[in-house]
């Protein structure tokens, strides 16, 4: 019982160790999801899983009883993305970090609290967590232990921004690329093209609409996402394949699409620009990026990549890290307290069978083992013997769970 936390297990590609570029590589589109994930599942004798990818890591949480090694990794790569070069697969396998047990929840309790972000104190990616968890849980991949690391994790994450400063004037990707639009002193009447509707795009578009801009045009693959963040722009919505006919110009591009291959070509660079020669700017917080790099060598552009985003964060970060060792307390008595959740929770599963057999014992001394003692007995003595046994049974119950508790919490 002890070790059983030691099969949940997580393996991490950030920002740390990798270029954002290469964590590209494994993202996973949103509609190919169920299936390959659970296909993945299957193939590695999964209990457990869940999926987690943002715009600098991609993090896989599971439950296995196989051990996490070079020859799992190696299997893991083939399994989920066949299509990787064996390049590739040494690189990320050499790259990953690897989270066993009570490590495993640390590094989860980590990651929601925005200590491990790219920028520390930034509040979406408690959303995204979230959001992962449940997507996965729909999809029927996770199970009782991701679910009690997951309300844990929420939990922590939730007291670490209540009680700490380290979310104090937050400076996320969305607010990182606002000012670097800023700075260029971009006139408010620019024409602005919103590719993509998910979360990222949306509140960088809000933040926008809020600080005065009005001209927008959105793009997404599901037009009705498009025409819903259109209408909260007072913008107009498009098809994403609406690109390949826009005639309207532009000044501003911010494009998160999520897509595994660029977005924006030369061709249709050079169908949005309409002949345009004057300096334009793209945002391209998208991973892989969704602009063409020879669009950037190529033309009069200004481009805001999530690289350029890194570096601006890392002067925020000397400032948020006073507050890291704040959240390492909280975190720590979070561990805590988890650790004694756990051990109760596997003595309540444990124990969950104790039930039944204390009636099957019960039933097979009245009907076998004494049926004819009690037969012989009046119906007064009857009843009392029924009350001792139903007191019995009840006590059968539920003692040996409070000591098996007992005995965790001594251990502790």
């Amino acid at each position: 019982m002890e070790n059983s936390l030691n099969t949940l297990h997580t393996i991490a590609f950030t920002h740390r160790n990798l270029p954002v570029s290469e964590i590209g590589n494994l993202h996973i589109d949103p509609n190919d999801q169920k299936e390959r994930l659970t296909a993945f599942q299957s193939a590695m004798n999964l209990e457990e899983l869940m999926f987690l990818s943002t715009c600098n890591r991609v993090e896989f949480l599971f439950v296995t009883e196989d051990i996490v090694d070079h020859r799992f990794l190696h299997e893991f790569f083939n399994a989920l993305y066949p299509k990787l070069s064996e390049t590739q697969r040494k690189l990320f396998a050499d790259s990953a970090e690897d989270y066993t047990g009570i490590h495993a929840v640390e590094h989860l309790f980590s990651v929601a609290s925005s200590v491990e972000s790219m920028v520390v104190g930034e509040r979406e990616i408690i959303t995204q967590v979230r959001n992962a968890f449940e997507d996965c849980r729909k999809m029927q991949l996770t199970g009782d232990t991701i679910r009690l690391v997951m309300r844990h994790t929420i939990e922590t994450a939730k007291k670490v921004y209540t009680e700490t400063n380290i979310a104090r004037r937050p400076v996320s990707v969305v607010s990182l690329a606002y000012h670097k639009l800023r700075d260029l002193n971009v006139p408010l009447d620019s024409r602005i093209l919103i590719i993509g509707a998910g979360v990222t795009n949306t509140n960088m578009s809000r933040f926008l609409r809020k600080h005065g801009f009005e001209q927008f045009h959105v793009f997404n693959r599901t037009f009705e996402k498009a025409e819903k963040l259109a209408n909260d722009l007072n913008g107009t919505a498009h098809k994403l394949s609406d690109l390949n006919t826009f005639d309207q110009g532009f000044d501003v591009i911010i494009t998160c699409t999520g897509a595994e291959k660029h977005i924006i070509t030369k061709e249709i660079y050079q169908q949005l620009l309409q002949g345009e020669t004057d300096r334009k700017i793209v945002i391209d917080i998208a991973i892989p990026q969704d602009l063409s790099p020879e669009i950037i060598a190529e033309n009069n552009v200004t481009h805001i990549s999530v690289e350029v985003l890194q570096e601006i964060s890392n002067a925020n970060l000397k400032e948020r890290s006073k507050e890291i060792q704040h959240v390492e307390q909280i975190i720590k008595e979070a561990l805590y307290e988890f650790d004694h959740n756990h051990k109760s929770r596997m003595v309540e599963l444990a124990m969950r069978s104790v039930p039944e057999k204390v009636k099957e014992i019960r039933s097979n001394a009245v009907e076998n083992v004494f049926h004819n003692e009690l037969a012989s007995m009046d119906s007064e003595s009857r009843e009392v013997v029924e009350k001792i046994m139903g007191y019995m049974e009840k006590k059968y119950m539920s003692m040996p769970m409070l000591m098996a508790k007992e005995i965790l919490l001594k251990k502790r």
